[in-house]
């Protein structure tokens, strides 16, 4: 899988991903001794501030109404022509659904969409 920049993806390594962008004793830590999340596809977990994220839970568009500026990015960069729309969409517990993350260094707020 290819994964967004800043994320890392747990499981088998794609040769097309780039480098991490946190240090590897970081990245261990996620992949080796962090509870994932179940998913529909292959979890990633998002980085910022060059390291991982906290993992804060599933969310839905209203949810996300609070921090709306901070995560469109993160969709955007996905997919473009649809952001807004695939924000609006999103659901706790359906096919399209929003994995809420928050940087422990800042307190930015990340968001990786999982489809079924």
């Amino acid at each position: 899988m290819n994964s967004p920049a800043g994320a890392i993806s747990r499981g088998i390594p794609d040769p097309a991903d780039p480098p991490p962008t946190i240090a590897r004793e970081l990245l261990l830590e996620i992949c080796e001794r962090t509870p994932g999340y179940s998913s529909w596809q292959q979890s990633v977990w998002l980085s910022h501030c060059e390291r991982p994220c906290a993992f804060l839970g599933f969310a839905g568009s209203e949810d996300l109404l609070p921090i709306l500026d901070q995560v469109r990015p993160d969709v955007a960069e996905v997919n473009p022509r649809d952001a807004d729309w695939l924000l609006e969409h999103l659901s706790r517990d359906g096919e399209m659904v929003g994995c809420l993350f928050q940087c422990l260094q800042c307190g930015q707020h990340r968001l990786h969409v999982d489809l079924g």
